[in-house]
């Protein structure tokens, strides 16, 4: 792809940092739920429920490709983008701090994709790539391990989740990609399939606390787990890659774990050690490095 002129390479730039805003904030929305009588069942509810109904109408329309995907690759976007994946994130927030999350899911899941995109469609690893992933590697053991400061045996549930969470995701954009599906297209699959399935089981659980949890505390949930993070930041980010390209728009994942850190702490009170910011900068710097980092600008006209 050509170099960006200056005029898309700006107004990419900003879709990709309003993508990342979003990303940040369903870690934290979430974080904040969970801490009133809402639970990982409750959230997964809203988010499945509003982002199938809106995406029902779309899904209708552009069908399922059931020849493209194959009954591997319909359980993989099914249960990778769907209520699964979605259950684990959430429940291990209630294990481990938001900036945990940024660092071993949205962070980590470069490094799974590209694992499991060499395996499954034989995708090379670039020098960069390589550099990138040893970053996050590194940086991810350095929380698991305890660097900045003790964990506790919740801590390391709510890490697995966030990693099982992270490999779930990375199956779900694989089967995307063998598919050729556009980003829209399988989160309507998983958003609907998860609609249709998990939200009747969740409505006939007994003790469902949705039903009588404050409308204020469910409002907010709704507009950042059921709009802004399956719908809004889908189409911000296409926007961005579209702009930027496909290296260029990931570059942005980047400043996902150290803004979350930062969010944490107003909004939530949660102050990374010492050893945690470590982590945090190895690991932007790792999803920087692989995804290739920003192209230099092309000025305008040019």
């Amino acid at each position: 792809m050509s170099k960006p002129s200056s005029s898309d390479y700006w107004r990419g730039s900003l879709y990709g940092l309003a993508t990342v805003c979003i990303w940040v904030s369903w870690i934290v929305a979430a974080r904040l739920g969970l801490r009133t009588s809402l639970t990982p069942w409750d959230i997964t509810a809203i988010r499945c429920g509003v982002s199938g109904l809106i995406l029902l109408p779309y899904l209708l329309k552009v069908g399922v490709p059931l020849r493209q995907l194959r009954g591997s690759g319909l359980a993989a976007i099914a249960v990778g983008g769907g209520a699964p994946m979605v259950l684990v994130a959430y429940g291990g927030l209630q294990f481990a701090p938001a900036a945990h999350a940024a660092s071993l899911f949205t962070a980590l899941i470069p490094l799974l994709v590209a694992i499991l995109a060499a395996i499954v469609l034989g995708e090379t690893f670039t020098l960069a790539r390589q550099v990138g992933l040893a970053l996050i590697v590194t940086g991810a053991l350095l929380i698991v391990g305890g660097a900045g400061g003790t964990i506790g045996s919740r801590q390391n549930i709510g890490h697995a989740m966030f990693i099982g969470a992270a490999t779930l995701w990375a199956c779900y954009t694989v089967a995307m990609r063998r598919a050729r599906l556009d980003g829209l297209h399988a989160a309507a699959i998983a958003a609907v399939g998860s609609l249709l399935v998990y939200v009747p089981v969740y409505t006939v659980m007994s003790g469902a606390g949705l039903f009588n949890a404050p409308w204020g505390d469910v409002a907010l949930q709704v507009l950042v787990q059921g709009i802004l993070t399956p719908i809004v930041s889908y189409w911000l980010y296409g926007r961005a890659v579209a702009m930027l390209g496909a290296s260029n728009g990931s570059a942005f994942a980047a400043l996902s774990p150290a803004m979350t850190a930062l969010v944490s702490i107003p909004l939530l009170g949660e102050w990374p050690a010492a050893g945690d910011w470590i982590a945090t900068i190895l690991i932007s710097g790792g999803v920087y490095v692989a995804s290739g980092g920003l192209v230099a600008v092309r000025p305008a006209g040019s």
